[in-house]
């Protein structure tokens, strides 16, 4: 019997952007997240869009159709955003991954082209999971809408739905092209959904940070007060650290 040991080592290296107006012509944070590491052609994209998202931001299709033209030399969107239920109920049944795939296929999206998925944290695992599963996996570009998966699920590199009962049970872990938080999403959410990523610092603080938890502790009466500056700051700090 001979035994071969056969080695892999897979490096991945993703930017996480902290901006604001992510769709506004000018910011040139997409167009450069989507041609990092250089080569010719315009960038293949399809947007896939949590309904939430757009009840909130009804405008944000046509903003990014006119990103898209303002940016025509090097990015392409194959068809307009598609919308999707967002919320936890998107994870119950793999019915909206399919529709995400047959998508990405009716696009033509390769391997070179590009998935933007724009919602909150259970809508960016659905579409995770269906990014890394069409071609066995095309670049998925997250822009995560909610205080939660700015700081937490947004900027990692799970996905999943649940299946048979059991939470997240069909996923995979796929390092997303880019992660673009757009702080302006966050103006829109009401004090009770800021306050899901200001307890998931809590939590990361408690574990890693102690003068970053005396910080949240010192910020209570202006989180409290929904101080925006506040809040991104301590969102982007709990970021951070989940990336470390």
């Amino acid at each position: 019997m001979t035994v071969h040991l056969q080695r892999i080592v897979v490096r991945h290296a993703f930017p996480v952007v902290f901006t604001r107006q992510l769709f506004a012509p000018r910011n040139r944070a997409l167009r450069d997240a989507l041609t990092r590491g250089g080569g010719a052609g315009r960038r293949r994209c399809l947007v896939l869009l949590d309904r939430g998202v757009l009840a909130a931001h009804p405008r944000l299709p046509a903003q990014i159709r006119a990103y898209f033209a303002a940016h025509e030399t090097d990015l392409q969107l194959v068809r307009a955003p598609l919308a999707l239920p967002g919320g936890e109920n998107i994870k119950q049944s793999a019915g909206p991954v399919r529709r995400m795939v047959a998508a990405l296929r009716a696009g033509n999206i390769c391997r070179h082209s590009y998935c933007i998925a724009i919602g909150g944290g259970a809508f960016l695992d659905a579409a995770g999971l269906a990014a890394a599963l069409f071609h066995r996996g095309v670049r998925l570009v997250r822009v995560p809408t909610t205080a939660l998966a700015q700081c937490d699920s947004g900027v990692g590199v799970k996905n999943a739905i649940n299946y048979a009962g059991a939470k997240n049970l069909l996923g995979t872990f796929a390092p997303p092209w880019a992660v673009l938080n757009d702080a302006d999403f966050l103006e829109a959410l009401p004090l009770p959904l800021l306050l899901d990523g200001i307890a998931e610092a809590v939590k990361v603080a408690a574990i890693k940070d102690a003068e970053f938890f005396c910080l949240i502790e010192r910020c209570a009466r202006k989180i409290h007060q929904r101080d925006l500056p506040t809040i991104r700051r301590i969102l982007q700090r709990c970021a951070l650290l989940h990336l470390d």
